[in-house]
């Protein structure tokens, strides 16, 4: 019984390591594919192909005029999120650049605890510019003091981004 035992033993082990693959380091177009990037997908559905990263889209906002517009699909880091139900996000641009990400008719949100993510937003990249005057009235809500409004004296100019779909990096 115990020569019955070992030769079944014997034969399981040769089995086992006659099917063990020889190069783990390649793999099959099948498993290739299963090893994509995986995204969680808000408003609109987009595909991550052909988003530009958010390096290149420094040109096009710093050559732009206010109320240009350009439909792009764009790579870029979260810095920020709406706290209060994730209805807009502050996106790097640079190091010290940021665009100004809101939701397409508020039809979509992202979820509040994405900030230091990757994201791939479609939609329009826009300049906007919030006169002087504007400015001066906000800090004058704001309860700023007479010194404090009277030293803004230029316009101040936005980077922003209306999108109408959002792929959340896992």
């Amino acid at each position: 019984m115990k020569k019955i035992a070992a030769l079944v033993v014997l034969i399981l082990t040769f089995t086992a390591c006659k099917n063990q693959n020889s190069n783990p380091a390649e793999t099959t177009p099948e498993e290739a594919s299963k090893q994509e990037i995986a995204y969680a997908s808000f408003g609109k559905e987009i595909v991550a192909d052909d988003a530009i990263p958010s390096s290149s889209m420094v040109e096009h906002y710093q050559k732009a005029k206010p109320g240009d517009s350009i439909d792009t699909k764009m790579r870029a880091k979260v810095n920020e999120v709406c706290q209060a139900k994730g209805c807009w996000m502050k996106l790097q641009l640079e190091d010290s650049t940021e665009i100004m990400v809101k939701f397409k008719d508020y039809g979509f949100f992202v979820p509040k605890n994405i900030a230091g993510k990757e994201v791939i937003v479609n939609g329009k990249a826009y300049v906007s510019e919030t006169p002087v005057s504007e400015l001066r009235h906000y800090a004058e809500d704001a309860g700023k003091s007479e010194e404090e409004i009277e030293n803004i004296t230029t316009p101040e100019r936005t980077y922003a981004f209306l999108a109408d779909g959002v792929l959340v990096k896992e």
